[in-house]
């Protein structure tokens, strides 16, 4: 029989207020995210989640310290109830597939592209359902608290832990959902940045989990699990961490290239000529191959997110195929619950996020990027043409400003651009100029950072530099 765990002395407690953030939950490791606080979390999740009973599926990526905290994480379910299953190293669309194919909650430890000394948790709801502050993290880090305080009681049945292999039935999942048998051979470079696609992408696109070959050269680079990242951070976000695998497509002559994060749930895109592309273009060309995979299924309606953030571009698209874009605020867990309330069959974000409705409207990197080399290998085509027929229009990048009145800025920002423009609040101030010299700006808070962050797109890039220069100036007043 499980025991009661006692209280923690307030020293190895950690700082639960603030490592639980809007969507997830992120601290430095033996700082403010400690292993009596992930055991308390798990007990915590299994009561807010009324699990006792039910199964917990529980994966971690490479970092040093992800093993010990899922561990930990199971210590604390299994005391009030719950039956962990334990799928051991993977991504983070591995933890939201075993959520979805068991309809059972998972909880994976990740950092994502953070560094090395940091860790943290993402945590679903039953059918890889997302969980924000709002609804249930903030409740969870409550139990936890009182949990750490008077220490986690016994149930009077305890839970049952076994360990499941995903990855094979992962994979073989994936393959069914798109592909990629058919098409031209492609020569691939993938940088995993020593994060979870050196596990995912040998079993996906190889034949490491015993699926047939597809006609795929991958040249491998840093596909090494090691959480220490000693080649380069696991964030492609950053340009400075794609000049690897640029020069690398370059001197292969390769037809493309691909670059995840350290959890492997976003994947980003290079063309033949080492230039990145931009994942709004990404999101396009996988919402046309979605859109017409619903028509031939027979949806009448079909519904496409995008955050605000996305270009412009990818609405005019989806409205071309007669399909409605449905515009959100940024954000993971809002996505998926839009993706659940619209029936959305496909989401992208401007982060490099694609959302399927075939992968219980959760993310996956991994399924964009098999679309992607769909489309590249069903034409002749080199991936930078495709793409250039995707980005029309131009765009700044987000840019940062540290601010310390916010809303200071905010009223400078509308008196100088609301009598020219539309204003909304969706997220932030979005500014839309219309007609034929259109532009757009959002200006929309850190949320845990004193920062703004930028974004401009216009119709020329003339318009574009001339209006983020001005929002700067104005921003940084």
């Amino acid at each position: 029989m499980q025991q009661a765990i006692p209280a923690t002395p307030e020293a190895e407690r950690g700082d639960l207020q603030a490592i639980v953030k809007n969507y997830d939950i992120r601290g430095l490791v033996g700082d403010t995210i400690t292993v009596p606080a992930v055991r308390a979390l798990g007990a915590a999740t299994v009561d807010q989640l009324d699990l006792a009973g039910n199964e917990l599926v529980i994966g971690h990526d490479m970092r040093d310290s992800s093993p010990g905290f899922a561990e930990a994480f199971a210590e604390g379910a299994l005391v009030r109830g719950a039956n962990p299953q334990l799928i051991g190293l993977c991504s983070t669309d591995m933890s939201y597939f075993a959520s979805g194919v068991r309809n059972a909650a998972a909880a994976m430890f990740t950092a994502s592209h953070n560094p090395a000394s940091y860790n943290g948790i993402k945590i679903s709801a039953p059918g890889a359902k997302g969980i924000s502050l709002d609804t249930g993290l903030a409740a969870i880090r409550d139990r936890a608290l009182t949990y750490l305080a008077d220490g986690i009681p016994a149930v009077a049945e305890p839970g049952l832990q076994a360990r499941l292999d995903v990855l094979g039935e992962y994979a073989a999942y994936l393959r069914e959902l798109v592909d990629l048998r058919g098409i031209r051979p492609l020569k691939v470079v993938v940088d995993a940045g020593n994060g979870m696609g050196g596990l995912t992408v040998p079993a996906v696109l190889g034949t490491a989990a015993g699926l047939a070959a597809l006609p795929l050269e991958i040249i491998p680079m840093y596909f090494e699990l090691d959480g220490t990242f000693p080649n380069h951070e696991a964030n492609p976000l950053d340009p400075k961490n794609l000049v690897d695998l640029q020069a690398r497509v370059l001197a292969e002559g390769a037809d493309i290239g691909l670059a995840f994060d350290g959890d492997a749930d976003r994947c980003f895109v290079v063309d033949e000529q080492g230039q990145p592309v931009s994942p709004s273009a990404v999101s396009t060309m996988v919402a046309i191959r979605e859109i017409a995979r619903a028509r031939a299924a027979g949806d009448a309606e079909v519904h496409i997110i995008h955050n605000l953030l996305t270009s412009r571009h990818f609405a005019e698209t989806v409205r071309s195929l007669d399909a409605e874009p449905v515009r959100t605020r940024v954000g993971h867990s809002l996505i998926k619950a839009e993706m659940a309330r619209t029936n959305a069959i496909f989401g992208g974000e401007h982060s490099a996020h694609y959302y399927f409705r075939d992968f219980w409207g959760a993310d996956n990197g991994m399924l964009a990027a098999m679309h992607v080399l769909a489309q590249l290998g069903a034409t002749d085509l080199p991936i930078s043409e495709l793409a250039a027929q995707h980005t029309p229009y131009f765009a700044s990048g987000e840019i940062n400003s540290t601010v310390a009145d916010i809303p200071a800025a905010y009223e400078r920002l509308y008196t100088a651009f609301s009598s020219e423009t539309d204003v909304d609040e969706l997220d932030g101030l979005t500014f839309t100029h219309g007609g034929r010299d259109w532009w757009w700006a959002n200006i929309r808070p850190s949320n845990t950072e004193p920062l703004l962050r930028l974004n401009v797109e216009a119709a020329t890039p003339e318009l574009m530099a001339s209006v983020r220069d001005r929002a700067l100036e104005i921003i940084r007043a």
